[in-house]
Parts: C-alpha cells; sequence; structure tokens
C-alpha cells in the first residue's frame, strides 16, 4: 500500500513508495530527491539582485515549490540539509556559504525556510495544492513565514522598523511575483506527471 504522499505530493505521484520497497530503496529515494532539492535552492540562491542587507533571490520560490513537490516530512529535511550544506561551508547560499550566515543578518530567513517548506508540504499534503485558491493561499503562507522570520531576527540588528524597511518591504513585489510563479509551475508540473504515468 503507497503512503498517503503518494496521491498527495508531486513527488508521490512521480515516484511512489509502497509495501514492498524495501529499505536501502526509501534511502536512495529520499538521498536523491534530498540532493536534487538542495541543487534547486544553491542555484536558486545564485539568481539575485544585489540589496543590502538581504538580496532578492528566487530561493523563496525554490523552498516553497520544494514544499509543495515534497510534502511536510522530505521538504523540510531538505532545506534543513540545504542549511547543513551551507554551514559545512559549501557555496550554496547567496553570499557563498558558513556559519556566519547561520548567526548574521539573514540567518532568520535561513532558517524560516525549513518551517516554509514543511508548512506549505504540510497544507498540500493536506489536498491544498489541487485548488488555485488553496494552493496560493498555501505559497502565500510560506512567503509570509520567511518574511516573518527573516524580519524578525534582522531587527535584532537593526530594530523593528528599519528591518521592515530593509528586509520586507522591497520584496513584497518580488514575493508575490515569486508566488503566482509557484502557483502558475505546480498545475503544470502535475499535468507532466500525469503525462509520465500513463
Amino acid at each position: 500500500m503507497a503512503s498517503s504522499e503518494t496521491s498527495s505530493t508531486l513527488i508521490g505521484a512521480l515516484w511512489s513508495v509502497d509495501a514492498g520497497t524495501t529499505r536501502l530503496e526509501k534511502l536512495f529515494r529520499i538521498t536523491v530527491l534530498a540532493l536534487a532539492g538542495t541543487a534547486l535552492l544553491a542555484i536558486s540562491a545564485q539568481i539575485s539582485v544585489p540589496m543590502w542587507p538581504v538580496p532578492m533571490t528566487m530561493q523563496t520560490f525554490a523552498v516553497v515549490l520544494i514544499g509543495a513537490a515534497y510534502g511536510w516530512r522530505l521538504g523540510g529535511a531538505t532545506v534543513a540539509l540545504y542549511l547543513a550544506e551551507g554551514a559545512m561551508g559549501l557555496p550554496v547560499f547567496a553570499n557563498a556559504g558558513s556559519v556566519a550566515s547561520l548567526v548574521g543578518p539573514t540567518a532568520g530567513y535561513l532558517f524560516a525556510f525549513v518551517a516554509a517548506a514543511a508548512a506549505v508540504g504540510a497544507l498540500v499534503e493536506k489536498g491544498w495544492g489541487r485548488s488555485l485558491f488553496k494552493t496560493t493561499l498555501a505559497m502565500t503562507l510560506g512567503t509570509a513565514m520567511i518574511f516573518a522570520g527573516g524580519v524578525a531576527w534582522l531587527s535584532t540588528f537593526t530594530g523593528v522598523e528599519k528591518a521592515l524597511f530593509v528586509g520586507m518591504y522591497p520584496f513584497l513585489v518580488g514575493g508575490a511575483v515569486k508566488i503566482a510563479l509557484a502557483v502558475a509551475v505546480l498545475p503544470m508540473a502535475w499535468k507532466l506527471v500525469g503525462k509520465i504515468r500513463k
């Protein structure tokens, strides 16, 4: 019997796990998907518009999309692995990678990525990925969580008012565009998966 993830997430529909799947096969699947997700996040971090103190990247788009495609467990774990890669010094963040990135002004955004991916994944697993309205709500919630975590941490460096002006307001339009893009990509991906499974 397939897991509940199979029918509710893209990756579950594309590469399912059932009762006959061995532990080694499950581990291989998780490893491949997690590494592919962290690679997507690393690439999205390099697509950026330089701004101070927070560069505008495509990471929030990748985070909510990974959550929606992978579900809450694998989505959250993939983003956590991404942070671990950065902490080890791999050049995966917008400003390369180091432990310093996880304690500096942008750390709140990075840690909020994990919660956002898990939250979007949980909502999609509850059926929010099949309706345009609910998908938009899920993506908006995930993006809002990233802003909230980022601004809350940034405010410890700059104060709340400045954190909002430098860490959220300039990114609202870009955030809306990325939400719209994620909402557009998800149904297209479901159609592609449907064709592959035929």
